[in-house]
Order: structure tokens, then sequence, then C-alpha cells
């Protein structure tokens, strides 16, 4: 390499160092506290105090799932402060699934989405841009971010550029891998919860409430939809010959995560097996990027009762077509939980091993269907060289999970759902 070349390496090295070190979370605080003391936008520390709140900020900037699990906690919010104004900050793939929650007051965007260099501090400061143009303003009393993972996100960073004065989140030191990812991120809030014990994701939620000294009346996870979405499906479910009647069955083939698929062929099996067993329609659902397996799935069956609706309707009118089915069955992804946040029973497929690590992220005890009838199928044990958790790139641990398995387990959840019928 030349020297010019050697020059220009250490340039963008030093200039990249200085970057990191000006966003990091300790400059931020060493810079931002002046600032916001000159605006007037931080008060003497005193105890929170949920009754003297009026303007609220909750940061959720993750995925579709971890916003659905989050809904009791913003109606709980909103019953604890009936008069505040509350404001929700989202990722923009999640907007249509919250825009019309009764229990707050308006719905921002905060796009993450950043690649290439400077990638975090890219990020870092388009949220003090967001703060900027439309949080100063709004004067916040306090800022929530009720994630207790890893912030991948930096939800931190919006919280705290919010100037809200008291900033309320799980702590950088309640997981060994949240430590090393969010080194410092402490700092950007004046409470931080500290609480390790192993948890379902809808509590940790809660918790927040009762940290702040309230209580929770009722933690049922719930979504809204307008009428137009109610008739969307309605007309959408007509068009495909599904009647009221009709045994409909969800199916969601997709996930986030390779690893989190069960192979696309055994839900093949599985539907031929519902139409042939059952009469059953089938109900395809999925997210963004996953069209490819819903044409699979329609394309391979070729029967008039499989409905595709995958990249082809809105994330509400999703929830209307749920509304109309009778089981969800699909891999620990969004829709699963959208599905449980309507009462659908559910027949999850897992790549969490039995005997895996509990905390871990792909964990049923801390992403598991809340509060609905449900059958989990997870591997007796991981598949070489996985252990506590699945860390493959494809489908493998889940391959484990067979299509008998499965069967029995919709069986089992369609013949309980016949004796409540039957009952009612």
């Amino acid at each position: 390499m030349s020297i010019l070349g050697k020059f220009a390496t250490r340039s963008k090295f030093a200039a990249r160092r200085i970057l990191s070190l000006l966003t990091s979370p300790q400059a931020t605080c060493l810079f931002g506290e002046p600032l916001f003391w000159l605006l007037g936008l931080r008060q003497r520390q005193r105890e929170i105090d949920l009754s003297r709140v009026q303007r609220v900020l909750v940061v959720r900037l993750d995925e579709i799932g971890d916003v659905v699990m989050t809904t009791s906690f913003l109606r709980e919010l909103r019953r604890n402060i009936p008069d505040a104004w509350i404001t929700l900050v989202v990722n923009p793939v999640v907007h249509n699934l919250v825009e019309l929650c009764p229990y707050v007051n308006e719905v921002l965007t905060y796009d993450g989405n950043i690649q290439g260099r400077f990638a975090i501090e890219r990020r870092r400061l388009r949220a003090l841009y967001l703060a900027m143009r439309h949080l100063w303003c709004r004067r916040f009393d306090l800022a929530i971010v009720p994630r207790w993972d890893a912030d991948y996100y930096h939800a931190s960073f919006v919280a705290y550029f919010s100037g809200a004065s008291w900033r309320v989140g799980y702590s950088e030191k309640v997981i060994e891998y949240k430590k090393k990812k969010n080194c410092g991120y402490d700092n950007l809030f004046t409470h931080v919860m500290t609480n390790n014990t192993l948890k379902h994701e809808v509590e940790r939620n809660l918790d927040v409430l009762r940290f702040l000294g309230r209580a929770v009346a009722d933690d049922q996870l719930e979504l809204s939809i307008s009428k137009e979405d109610e008739e969307f499906a309605m007309k959408f479910l007509s068009n495909h010959n599904v009647e009221p009647h009709n045994l409909l069955v969800a199916i969601s083939p997709g996930a986030r995560e390779l690893k989190r698929q069960w192979p696309i062929e055994n839900y093949i099996g599985i539907c031929l097996w519902l139409q042939n067993t059952y009469d059953a329609s089938i109900l395809v659902v999925g997210g963004s990027g996953e069209g490819r397996l819903g044409e699979i799935l329609k394309n391979s069956l070729q029967f008039n009762n499989v409905i595709n609706s995958v990249e082809k309707t809105t994330l509400r009118q999703t929830i209307a077509l749920l509304k109309h089915c009778r089981l969800f069955v699909g891999n620990d992804s969004g829709p699963l939980h959208m599905a449980v946040a309507v009462g659908l029973p559910v027949v999850e497929i897992s790549c969490h091993q039995m005997l895996g690590s509990m905390p871990h992220s792909n964990s049923p005890a801390r992403f598991g269907p809340w509060r609905v009838p449900h059958s989990i199928l997870q591997p007796d044990s991981s598949v070489y060289p996985c252990s506590d958790a699945c860390t493959a790139d494809q489908p493998h641990c889940i391959c484990k999970v067979t299509v008998e398995q499965v069967k029995a387990a919709i069986s089992g959840r369609l013949l309980r759902k016949k004796v409540s019928l039957n009952k009612g």
C-alpha cells in the first residue's frame, strides 16, 4: 500500500473513532445535559410521581411481535394516567399496526434502518434529529423504554434526546450480552430497572408500571382495527369462497430468522392433511419478504381453498383476517403474536430445544403465546454443533419437530375448540 493509501486508511479510522466517541452515551450526556438545562427541558431530580406527569413518551422500536406484546402495557399506562398526553414512537414497519391504538394520543416513527459506514453513529444522529424536530416541542415529563433485552434499535438515545426529565428503562446489566452491547447506556436514564428474573416479555413490560408504583388490572393483549379493515377481510374471504361456517386455519410458514422457519415441505404436508381430514380452508399469512413462501404453498397445494394473503394485506387487514380463523399454526413470528392478541388458539413450532437457555431470545418462556390455548412443539435436543440454543443461519434444530407431532397438536386443539363450541 502507498503512503497516501495508508494515510487515507488511518484518517478514516481516526474519523470514525472520533465520531464514535462524540456519539457515545458518555459524551451524549456530557454535552446533552447543559443543553437541556438551557432549553428548560430538565428539572431537579426527584422521585417519579405519575400523578404529576402530563406528557409521556414510550419508545418501542422493535419488531412486530415485541410491539404486540406491549399493547397491554399501553392500556394499563393509560388507565393509570387517564389525562396525560402519550406519544408512542415505533419502527415505520409497525406503524399501521398501532396507529389506531386508543390508549395513545399519537404515533411517531423512527427509522433506524441505516447500513454502511458509520451506521451506528448515523442512527444516533438521526435520533437527535427526530428529537429536535418532533420531541422537544412536546416537553415530555417522562420517557419509557420497556425493552428488557439489548437495545439494537437506539431507543435509549431517542428517550434521552427527547429531553424528558425522567427516563425509565431496563439496566444494561440485566443480561451479560446486553452489558457488552449497550455499555454505558445506563447513563442515558434517570431510573434503571435491574430485575433479571426469567419472565415472559408481557410481564416485563407491565413490570415498568409496577416499578412506577402502579397496579396492573388486566394483562390481556389487544389490537385495534378499523371498520374498513373488517370489511376488507369479509370481502377478501368471500372472493375466495370462504363462508362463515367453514373451518379456516391460519398457516404462517415464515419468520425473521431462517433458523426459526420449519421446512416449507412440512407445511405443505400439514395443509394437505388439514384439507383431506377436516375439509379446512387455509389462510397463508406472513410478513414482508415472505411472499415466496406463500406462493410455494399456494402452487403446491393447487386447491381452491388455499388463500395466500402474504404481502397482499396490511398488518391491520391481516388481523381482521385472523379474526375469522379457528386456529393458528406457525413459527415464532409477528403473525403468531397477532393471532394471540385476537384470541386464537395457537400451535407454535419453535427452534428452541426443550432444555435450552431459558433467557434466550428464541425461548418460548419469554416469547411464547400469552393467555390463549396453545401447544408449543420444540426439538427434544439440539443438533450439533448447537447447544443451549440454535445458532444456525438456516432451518436446523427446528427440523427435529416432526409432521406427526404437529398433526397431533392440531387435532388436540381443534377437538378442544369443538368441545368448547358445543358447550357454548
